[in-house]
């Protein structure tokens, strides 16, 4: 159990009737992580990430690596470094690089501070005793770090120069098959982000300066957005305006029903051929014992980027709302306040119910506001604005003798007055749709969790 007095939440204070200057267009999501003690503000681009916070980027990371273990990923760790040499051979460096972290060692070899990991992943098999096509498919993914000098960041973690970011690399012996690896990690895809229950677009895209043949984007539509989506509010169908040149009709269903939307990138896929492995020499053995190069594909996902564009998405101005699934906590649990006159009868109940709450949900999911010093409004109001999926609430009505109520707030905005039995079971019933999200079991679709997970080749 997490007590509230322990945790170190470096809450943004502001005085009554402060004017705040802003210097710097914000979005709602970095309002809310800032303000409420979830994030700091770094150095120009970059945050440091407070307790509770990294609680969901450490939920986010464990389901990340869940599905692509479960597509056939093998987690691996490569330097941050990497030798510009290698982005030499493959004619990467010879593009805009303005966005690109260089450093030299004290022998003057220089090296990129990597904004993605294609050259030293293919450099590291094409250095490796010879692969056998029966090694393959193979697909390596990791979880860590990566860096862009961004001309103008903004939004908080949605464009930060250094940011988390899973990225897988698959190595196949053909086309044929690296499709296929594209079909299984693209499905891994698409289950994760139903997974999060955040409505989703999956779009055509440009492969850009990554190059390769195959190209998709999942996106939040949000306001904030920086990339320009046509939707077909019909049939679902959405596509990059980079791939598709504004049609009069929908492509997919030819309605007329098109809209221009934003949205924020929060993964992308590539079918990426040879176009690495052939300059640097990363080959198989095939059938007859010749070496063939390698076909690759390299699938990314923006750890910290998928947290903050899901808040915007999801949150009030003056709320944080969080998918099920990367909320810090399933419950929080206020007391009653310190010297009141129901605080005796009130605290036997309080301790009944961080021993069965606990239990139900596990012990580490909820968090005692044991901060009874304060009135229980004013933790009402924090654990709000927190946006815990459940807040249950012992104070006057839960010391009467006749009928006894708990007070129960969710992230919704809905309030229950319950008896014991029936708080436990809401929260049975919060942490079963949880197992039930992680085994990739979805209700159907609804208003809310509706996701339109189209990718139709143009």
């Amino acid at each position: 159990m997490n007590k509230a007095s322990r945790i170190f939440c470096p809450a943004l204070i502001t005085p009554k009737n402060a004017v705040v200057k802003q210097t710097e267009q914000l979005s709602r999501s970095q309002k809310l992580l800032t303000e409420l003690g979830f994030v700091k503000s770094g150095s120009n681009g970059t945050y440091q990430i407070m307790p509770m916070a990294q609680r969901s980027v450490d939920k986010c990371i464990d389901l990340v690596q869940s599905n692509m273990q479960q597509a056939g990923g093998q987690k691996i760790t490569l330097p941050i470094l990497t030798p510009t040499g290698l982005w030499k051979k493959t004619g990467r460096l010879d593009g805009d690089i303005s966005e690109f972290y260089m450093v030299r060692d004290r022998s003057g070899k220089q090296f990129l501070m990597s904004p993605t990991h294609e050259e030293a992943v293919t450099a590291m098999l094409a250095t490796t005793s010879p692969i056998s096509y029966r090694q393959l498919p193979l697909r390596l993914f990791q979880i860590g770090p990566k860096f862009r000098d961004e001309l103008k960041t903004r939004f908080g973690l949605m464009r930060a120069k250094e940011f988390l970011m899973k990225d897988m690399y698959s190595f196949d012996v053909s086309e044929e098959t690296a499709m296929e690896t594209y079909t299984v990690v693209n499905a891994a895809y698409d289950r994760l982000f139903k997974q999060l229950e955040v409505p989703f677009v999956k779009v055509n895209a440009a492969t850009g300066i990554m190059g390769g043949s195959v190209s998709h984007e999942y996106h939040y539509v949000s306001p904030v957005g920086e990339d320009n989506l046509l939707q077909c509010s019909s049939c679902g169908f959405a596509g990059n305006s980079e791939v598709v040149k504004a049609p009069a009709s929908c492509p997919s269903c030819n309605s007329s029903d098109l809209k221009e939307v934003r949205g924020v990138e929060v993964a992308h896929t590539f079918l990426l051929g040879d176009k690495y492995s052939k300059p640097l020499g990363a080959t198989f053995l095939n059938t007859s014992g010749k070496p063939q190069s390698l076909v690759m594909g390299c699938y990314g996902i923006g750890i910290t980027r998928v947290i903050a564009a899901a808040l915007e998405v999801l949150s009030s101005d003056h709320e944080l709302r969080w998918p099920k699934l990367l909320a810090p906590y399933d419950v929080c649990l206020i007391g009653p306040k310190q010297g009141s006159k129901e605080q005796p009868e009130a605290e036997v109940i309080e301790n009944e119910l961080l021993l069965n709450v606990g239990e139900i949900c596990g012990h580490q999911e909820l968090l005692h506001d044991d901060r009874k010093e304060l009135t229980i409004g004013k933790r009402l109001l924090e654990a709000k604005r927190l946006g815990h999926p459940l807040t249950i609430v012992v104070g006057a009505k839960s010391a009467r003798l006749d009928s006894p109520k708990l007070e129960v707030h969710t992230s919704k905005g809905e309030t229950y007055e319950l008896d014991f039995s029936e708080t436990l079971k809401l929260v049975a019933e919060h942490s079963q749709h949880k197992k039930s999200l992680k085994r990739g079991c979805f209700q159907s679709e609804t208003d809310e969790s509706k996701s339109r997970s189209v990718g139709h080749q143009l």
